[in-house]
């Protein structure tokens, strides 16, 4: 039995359009599901994760650019390239279904030779976005095994990203920034995998050469990650999120507004974080305490102050956590 060249969702209101189309596609060896409205193509879609849709723009109730919208505003489906079959191909019809989000357009009834050659292109780019997406995957599963070398940070991204969410969104920060900083929570020491255990674990004061080697691990994120264009918003916060505020800081001393907006959020939630979870050179710190700390590092220059004064009122609202004066 040959190996399928993709799956295809086929979806028409008109049963012998659709089922000579799941013919002409199973012919030249595509894996074809059919919906015959787009409350039902929907629903296979989510199930199937298909390759490319082949979506009738004109169907009863939810037309086909209705369609697209919603499947364009799953995540999981984002990326899964939308054709639209269409007797007309009008401008306004084309601009509209642009719009909603779709990949291509053929025009009814479909060249035999035409589909096969759109189809088979749509669907490798679809294996293109998903080996990049599974890419991605492996780098933030390689963060979690940095964290898991450290046996003191315990839920230390899953704790950074909260923060760093909700201190963003306090900020008023775009969506893009927002999910930078969530991926931000996991990436953020993805180069510490490249660092010696003897460096990284050591329980004492490191030498001025291990510091060298340590401060690599920044640089080493970076390069880790920028392959993966999906990850480029989050590469000042990896690169940038040991710089402080009065330019004392690494790699390359940057101060003030020079020092990129996501570092300088995450930074705050960052070092908050250490200080309230248990190191083996050292107890937790209480809030008060991690505040007070914070406070006088922010005034000795660390630290972005107006981001400080954000977090701590954040601090302050949040019902979950413990009572602590931040004034």
């Amino acid at each position: 039995m040959s190996e399928s060249r993709g799956t295809v969702l086929a979806v028409d209101d008109d049963p012998g359009a659709l089922s000579a189309l799941a013919d002409a596609l199973g012919t030249l060896g595509f894996d074809v599901v059919q919906a015959a409205d787009g409350a039902t193509a929907l629903e296979v879609a989510k199930a199937q994760q298909p390759d490319v849709v082949l979506l009738d723009v004109q169907m009863p109730g939810m037309d086909g650019f209705e369609v697209c919208r919603r499947l364009k505003s799953q995540p999981e489906l984002l990326l899964v390239p939308v054709v639209f079959l269409t007797g007309h191909g009008s401008r306004r019809a084309r601009l509209e279904g642009l719009e909603a989000g779709a990949t291509d357009f053929l025009n009814k009834p479909c060249d035999l030779v035409e589909l096969e050659v759109r189809v088979r292109n749509l669907v490798n780019f679809r294996r293109l976005t998903t080996e990049l997406d599974s890419a991605e995957q492996m780098v933030f599963s390689i963060a979690r095994v940095v964290e898991a070398r450290d046996q003191d940070t315990g839920d230390h991204c899953e704790r950074l990203t909260r923060l760093g969410v909700g201190l963003g969104e306090r900020l008023g920060l775009d969506p893009e920034l927002i999910t930078a900083l969530r991926r931000g929570g996991y990436l953020h020491d993805l180069g510490k995998i490249g660092i010696p255990d003897e460096v990284l674990l050591k329980p004492g004061k490191l030498t001025p050469d291990e510091w060298t080697v340590m401060k690599r691990h920044v640089e080493i994120g970076v390069e880790i990650c920028s392959p993966l264009r999906s990850l480029k918003p989050v590469l000042p916060l990896i690169r940038h999120h040991h710089e402080r505020f009065d330019g004392s800081g690494y790699p390359d001393g940057l101060s003030g507004e020079e020092i990129p907006l996501l570092a300088r959020v995450f930074q705050v939630v960052d070092v908050y974080d250490a200080l309230t979870v248990d190191r083996c050179y050292r107890d937790a710190m209480s809030v008060d305490e991690a505040v007070s700390v914070v406070r006088e590092e922010t005034e000795k220059g660390f630290w972005d102050p107006q981001i400080v004064d954000e977090f701590f009122a954040m601090l302050e609202e949040d019902e979950h956590a413990p009572p602590s004066k931040v004034s």
